[in-house]
């Protein structure tokens, strides 16, 4: 089941609220886990057992491990750690590497297509993060373990950001969940009414106008692209990714603070970045936090200590260290989004730029001013998206060398009036909090509304509600680009 479904809209949400507000406060966390496990039901009955078995192991085991110290501690953290890694790898990587090889036919008698049905559970390696997150915490001693395992299943299973995050640390949510009364007000219901709305509206109304331009535009034979239909196409696909993502965070935000719950903000204006350094502190938050504080510090930790000289090749060892723990991060980062090149290509071409920034490329901007760093780090985003929207590394490498080629050829593809009103909407929206007025009335907005702007973002929220759903019945369903994550 989808947010920007008429199915949760018109019926699981307002059934959903309508029990949960007039239930008693201790029977709120077990009716939210019920009503979680089979929202995730509806959309994967079968990994849903899979999942379940598995939060249980790992309740288990952690809840072992915290007696223990020394080998036997470690053994039982490596045993969850490769528990977690072991299903994502399984289900996110070889049941796909096993479809390719096994070709249409399938093997076995089982097709190919049955196989990818089956095997691709949506949200499995959110869900993995935000599972290692409490292994890695527990075992660090950082956060003290969930003593109830209604507790941990519901860190788990919450629906609002169960499928796309943001991905949530235990200390951040565990006080709510033991105790939310404070949160539950007519405010939080009604500021998390209006932020799910703005995020359906992003999706709905802006990702989901601009997908169809991009789906055709990417689809073009390579012959048939100009260098501007190809800047076209890498530009609306910048903006569809990041209305589409942060709708759905805004969506997540919104669920969890009518239901009493603050998640933690999954962006903050990308766009205006910069730099690319600037971009990953702006962009998908909780997953830079998360590669922050689990990958790249452990890691140049680890380097650190085996790097006895001050100097390499002339460079500081300090960012000798920062170098090998970027590109292995943004590595990883690529290849957690798939075993696809492109993705591999895109996480190598964030690296790149990381490092770039640290040992030059930062003075440079800076000397430039704010505006000009800010549209050529946008330009640079933009030429990595094509890395992660192209259908292979052939194609990707195609398409770049198309916007460079500076070729004026005519195609069939009519950019149409409603198509530039939604972009010109989506470039206002995504710079508009350059302004320092207007982030600090969105700042209002989202955290510390008025009575009169509550009231009229609630009517307006009604007014997105409608519009959307109109929408959502004449265009039909859409997906989440993050679902295939």
């Amino acid at each position: 089941m989808a947010f920007n479904s008429s199915l949760f809209l018109l019926y699981f949400l307002p059934v959903f609220l309508t029990v949960y507000f007039l239930l008693p406060g201790k029977s709120k966390n077990l009716f939210l886990l019920i009503v979680s496990v089979l929202f995730y039901s509806w959309g994967a009955p079968g990994f849903v057992v899979v999942l379940a078995i598995s939060v249980i192991l790992d309740f288990i085991l952690l809840r072992e491990m915290q007696c223990h110290e020394g080998r036997v501690r470690s053994l039982l953290f490596w045993h969850s750690v490769g528990l977690n890694l072991g299903l994502l790898l399984y289900f996110r990587y070889l049941i796909p590497l096993f479809v390719r090889c096994s070709g249409d036919h399938g093997w076995f008698g089982i097709s190919s297509a049955t196989w990818l049905e089956v095997a691709l559970p949506i949200g499995i390696s959110f869900i993995t993060f935000q599972k290692l997150s409490y292994t890695f915490d527990v075992y660090k001693k950082s956060f003290p373990g969930f003593k109830r395992f209604t507790d941990y299943a519901l860190y788990i299973f919450m629906f609002p950001q169960l499928l796309a995050g943001p991905i949530v640390r235990p200390g951040q949510i565990a006080g709510q969940i033991t105790d939310r009364s404070a949160n539950i007000t007519i405010d939080n219901k009604l500021s998390g009414f209006y932020r799910f709305m703005i995020g359906l509206a992003k999706k709905v109304l802006i990702a989901d106008l601009l997908r169809t331009t991009v789906n055709a535009i990417f689809l073009l034979d390579p012959s048939q692209l100009s260098t501007g239909i190809a800047w076209m196409g890498a530009i609306t696909y910048s903006f569809q990714i990041y209305f589409d993502f942060s709708g759905y965070s805004d969506m997540a935000i919104g669920l969890a603070l009518m239901a009493g719950f603050k998640l933690p903000e999954n962006f903050n204006s990308p766009y205006l970045s910069r730099s690319i350094t600037e971009f990953w502190r702006r962009w998908h938050l909780t997953l830079s936090f998360w590669l922050r504080d689990y990958i790249f510090l452990p890691l140049a930790y680890s380097v650190s200590r085996k790097l006895p000289k001050e100097q390499y090749g002339g460079i500081r060892a300090d960012k000798v260290i920062y170098l090998i723990a970027t590109i292995v991060t943004f590595l990883i980062c690529g290849f957690w989004h798939g075993a696809e090149l492109t993705f591999i290509a895109w996480g190598l071409y964030q690296g790149i730029f990381l490092v770039a920034d640290r040992l030059f490329l930062l003075r440079y901007l800076k000397k430039m001013g704010k505006v000009p760093a800010t549209i050529i780090t946008f330009f640079l985003i933009t030429i990595g998206w094509v890395f992660f929207r192209a259908g292979s590394l052939h194609l990707a490498f195609i398409y770049l060398f198309k916007m460079f080629s500076f070729s004026g050829r005519i195609n069939d593809i009519w950019l149409h009036p409603k198509f530039w009103t939604v972009l010109v909407i989506a470039v206002i929206f995504s710079f508009w909090s350059g302004n320092k007025k207007i982030e600090q009335w969105v700042g209002r907005v989202y955290h510390s509304p008025s009575n009169t702007i509550l009231i009229v973002m609630t009517l307006l929220s009604i007014l997105l509600l409608i519009i959307c759903e109109a929408n959502i019945n004449a265009a039909g369903f859409s997906p989440f680009i993050y679902f295939r994550f």
